[in-house]
């Protein structure tokens, strides 16, 4: 049985665990390759393992997003061992909470890193290569924290925001290069994001809306990016916002 990504090839950041491991999973499934990126390694040639096992497959990348260099690297190589790139999933993103006031700014520093510049970089070095064959898909996964601001997430918000601004003015750019451009918009998800907090009060509030209600799972957003991805050449998904049934905000 044939699906619906046969001969495509597919690059997914932060593809070690969480939303973009469940991505490579679900984009292999649809007959994609998969280049997957990522700073741990093992986990990488873990999940390409896993991928193959199913019958699919995965070319493991080790890539750390916020080195312009790196970050090339990993678009250019894919190109090169799979002959092309047909969808980016800009995944990789920290969530380093907290209060602006008292705040660690070196914690303000990584997560415009990871989730601003790394997403350019990649995005960058993709584009001419989608310009040259005249088609393309760049998913970028943003949150609902880029829509609605929140007392202690002002930084995160900020990064997201740009996400989603970056998302659209680049769809403007190049949808006469026949590129398409999506956001996706997750509210709140069990992943290891959650764990990467280091200020008390903001882990401690994670925490409690993790217990208040059933939060999504990564592979509810994956299939979120499989569906936007799998749509007919005219069609954009433009935007996926998505939330657990019980959250409010």
């Amino acid at each position: 049985m044939t699906g619906k990504l046969d001969a495509k090839v597919a690059i997914i950041t932060g593809a070690s665990s969480g939303i973009g491991e469940a991505t490579a999973i679900a984009l292999a499934a649809e007959g994609a390759t998969v280049a997957i990126a990522a700073r741990r390694g093992e986990r990488l040639e873990a999940l390409a393992k896993r991928i193959a096992d199913r019958g699919g497959k995965a070319l493991p990348i080790m890539t750390d997003i916020t080195d312009e260099t790196q970050a090339n690297n990993l678009i250019n190589q894919t190109n090169a061992d799979l002959g092309k790139v047909d969808i980016l999933v800009n995944n990789a993103g920290v969530a380093l909470t907290g209060n602006i006031a008292g705040g660690n700014t070196s914690d303000w520093r990584r997560m415009f890193d990871v989730n601003v510049f790394g997403v350019l970089y990649t995005t960058h070095a993709v584009l001419p290569i989608f310009q040259a064959q005249g088609s393309g898909h760049i998913v970028n996964i943003s949150s609902v924290a880029g829509r609605i601001a929140r007392a202690g997430v002002g930084i995160y918000n900020a990064t997201k925001w740009g996400v989603n601004a970056i998302s659209e003015s680049l769809r403007q750019e190049v949808l006469k290069d026949n590129i398409r451009v999506t956001v996706i918009e997750p509210g709140l998800v069990e992943t290891e994001i959650n764990n990467h907090v280091t200020d008390p009060v903001a882990k401690k509030n994670v925490e409690e809306r993790l217990k208040a209600i059933t939060p999504l799972q990564s592979e509810d957003i994956a299939a979120a990016i499989a569906y936007a991805v799998t749509q007919p050449p005219h069609v954009n998904v433009n935007e996926i916002l998505i939330r657990p049934t019980h959250q409010e905000r």
